[in-house]
């Protein structure tokens, strides 16, 4: 990447990120590399690329193909499980078809049974995910992440060497602290960007196949986003909200919008492709690559996992080092895990660290984007 590049041609690369990615993975296709593809930020990425796979998120984010869905799902399903099974039956997600073996985890019950009907059409491989945090949760997350790993040898006939594993950690650990270096721009007050800009970089970056790549291109976009802050460009002084909950990449990112249409900036998310996949490296100097790796992922705070104290904590950083005014916590319908555990984030954000907190939920459509609008514009005012 340039620097002579204008910032908003090179958000708007990262926002066509996952567009562009369908021509590349067909050419790494027609050259015989295998194509993993998994649904969910527990997935240990580094043991496929070991293999030297490339890995792909397949989770589907608009309401094209839910229809197609609602024939054998629920309607009341959440919209995320019902667009990726839609894409997947009509063929119409490049990613998905393109896959040798998708990788699933044991998180919510709506995905597990997806998986069992993805097990017909396309090579599934279940890890069974714990639903806790504890030494005898790390134990069973190891154990699955080594079979995982026979899986793979199995399935391509070849050997996954910790060494390789090693320089897997290596480049996965650069890439998100090129990341991380790139979120925490937003620290400052007024905001250099505007975050929606942020979030298409952040989200572009999952679908950029050579992860080698990833902190040299950041690296430039942070020295570019500095110089400007420098000169004196910069957003506007505006209440500055944090965004958590469900992912939010596509169509879901009319929620981001509708806060920066309105009076407010979004300084950080702590959803899945933001804070929450980046935030925590891989011990490296950890003799055992599985001990690390299990321990790296299961901490990951989701609401899948009970009690939740890895959430809260990352929250309160991002909170305190962002200087956030107000939480917006955004849910999918029928997303049972997140939404049930709104009560827990609403009281720690409302009584713990003391400022205003909404629950806004929603589906893959753009039905309520007035709802939004009005809801927001009203939370923002107060702020």
């Amino acid at each position: 990447m340039e620097l002579v590049k204008e910032l908003p041609e090179v958000f708007e690369e990262f926002a066509e990120q996952r567009k562009n990615s369908f021509l590349a993975l067909k050419q790494i296709k027609d050259k015989g590399i295998p194509v993993i593809g998994a649904y969910c930020t527990y997935f240990p990425t580094e043991i496929a690329r070991a293999m030297g796979a490339v890995t792909v998120g397949l989770c589907s984010t608009s309401d094209e193909t839910i229809p197609a869905a609602e024939k054998y799902l629920p309607k009341n399903l959440c919209p995320l499980i019902k667009s990726s099974y839609g894409f997947a039956i009509t063929d119409k997600c490049p990613f998905f078809y393109f896959s040798d073996v998708v990788v699933g985890e044991t998180t919510c019950d709506g995905k597990k049974k997806m998986y069992e009907y993805l097990s017909e059409i396309k090579n599934c491989f279940l890890m069974e995910l714990p639903n806790t945090q504890n030494e005898a949760a790390f134990k069973l997350w190891k154990s699955e992440i080594i079979r995982f790993k026979e899986y793979l040898e199995e399935q391509f006939d070849t050997t996954i060497t910790e060494d390789a594993i090693r320089e897997a950690i290596k480049v996965e650990n650069k890439a998100r602290l090129a990341l991380k270096e790139l979120y925490q721009v937003m620290r400052a007050d007024p905001a250099p960007i505007k975050g929606h800009d942020l979030w298409r970089v952040l989200y572009g970056s999952t679908f950029k196949f050579d992860r080698a790549k990833i902190p040299e291109e950041v690296h430039a976009l942070v020295e570019k986003i500095n110089a400007e802050y420098a000169a004196g460009k910069m957003e506007e002084k505006k209440p500055r909200i944090l965004i958590t909950g469900c992912p939010i990449g596509g169509a879901p990112e009319k929620v981001i919008d509708a806060i920066e249409n309105n009076g407010g900036i979004v300084v950080t998310f702590e959803n899945c492709s933001g804070a929450k996949s980046i935030d925590q490296l891989v011990d490296e100097d950890n003799p055992d690559v599985y001990d690390a790796l299990a321990r790296r992922y299961l901490n990951i705070g989701c609401s899948v996992m009970t009690p939740n104290k890895n959430r809260l904590d990352l929250l309160s950083r991002l909170i305190d080092e962002y200087k956030v005014d107000g939480v917006v916590e955004m849910t999918l319908q029928a997303c049972h895990t997140y939404n049930v555990e709104t009560f827990a984030i609403r009281r720690f954000v409302n009584e713990v660290k003391g400022i205003p907190y909404i629950h806004v939920e929603t589906d893959y459509s753009q039905a309520d984007i007035g709802q939004l609008n009005t809801r927001l514009t009203a939370f923002i005012e107060m702020l």
